[in-house]
């Protein structure tokens, strides 16, 4: 596999772990765009992933700690399926992607960075792109800057949200 640099990646691999939940401080911080939140439903909110496995890389957080889907209340279930699929279409609307892998990681076997918060990852996808198997173990290249791709998703999110 060629090796593509990603600096933004190392931060996250070799950096200091704060303690706590990254989802419930970036959720309370109250400064979306600088915690790359583009959307925030009554339950849960979609914010974009810091260090995406491809351009676009959201995920679905709802805004009760828990550690798996299980422990979800119907409603809350409900509003992150919603978030996850308004995600999809802002995501068609703005980069035309040719598919999609939506996934949950439940517990540090099944691949969880954290794995404390339960959250859905939606990550579009192109063909021709890396394996996506390959691109969890490897290095991903991102064409756009995530503050780019939040302002672009925040305005799509809202209208698409808006007009339902």
């Amino acid at each position: 596999m060629e090796r593509l640099w990603t600096p933004w990646r190392l931060e996250y691999i070799t950096g200091d772990k704060d303690d706590g939940c990254v989802f419930c401080k970036m959720s309370n911080a109250g400064k979306d765009q600088e915690c790359l939140i583009t959307y925030r439903g009554q339950k849960a909110f979609v914010v974009l992933n810091r260090y995406p496995y491809n351009n676009g890389h959201l995920m679905v957080v709802p805004y009760e700690h828990v550690d798996t889907l299980e422990a979800l209340d119907d409603d809350t279930l409900m509003e992150l399926m919603r978030l996850v699929n308004k995600g999809m279409a802002a995501l068609r609307q703005i980069m035309s992607p040719n598919g999609f892998n939506i996934g949950v990681n439940l517990g540090k076997a099944a691949g969880a960075g954290i794995d404390d918060h339960v959250h859905v990852h939606v990550v579009p996808r192109w063909e021709g792109d890396t394996n996506f198997m390959a691109v969890l173990a490897g290095t991903r290249m991102v064409p756009e800057m995530l503050e780019s791709t939040c302002s672009r998703l925040t305005a799509a999110l809202k209208e698409s949200i808006e007009d339902s």
